[in-house]
């Protein structure tokens, strides 16, 4: 994990962490219970493979999700949100909330799992 900061402006740092156009996305979709690689790239964002790889690097290595193996199949690997990505749960739904008044043809279609 990065130990230099580029200022101390709290607004500064969590965009370090969560600020790029993907991470809050796939935290999202965590929020709606999915779980598999193979469900966070059928967003219909249509994310890259790699750069999802890279985006649920960086949850794990800020402590926002972790991974881990999958009790249902051998060899799978799932991520989950840990407590410090779950409080991102009013974020993203502050987000959403500016989105729908404020953007014109926005609307909710992702359903938890």
């Amino acid at each position: 994990m990065q130990s230099q900061h580029r200022s101390p402006c709290p607004v500064a740092c969590t965009l370090d962490v969560i600020g790029d156009k993907w991470t809050l996305l796939v935290v999202r979709d965590m929020l709606l219970g999915r779980t598999q690689f193979k469900e966070f790239s059928a967003s219909p964002e249509k994310i890259a493979t790699n750069i999802l790889t890279d985006r649920l690097n960086k949850l794990v290595e800020h402590g926002l999700a972790e991974r881990q193996s999958s009790e249902e199949v051998a060899g799978r690997v799932i991520y989950q949100l840990t407590p410090k990505g779950k409080s991102l749960k009013p974020v993203i739904r502050a987000i959403a909330n500016w989105g729908l008044k404020q953007i014109d043809g926005t609307e909710i279609r992702l359903k938890s799992k």
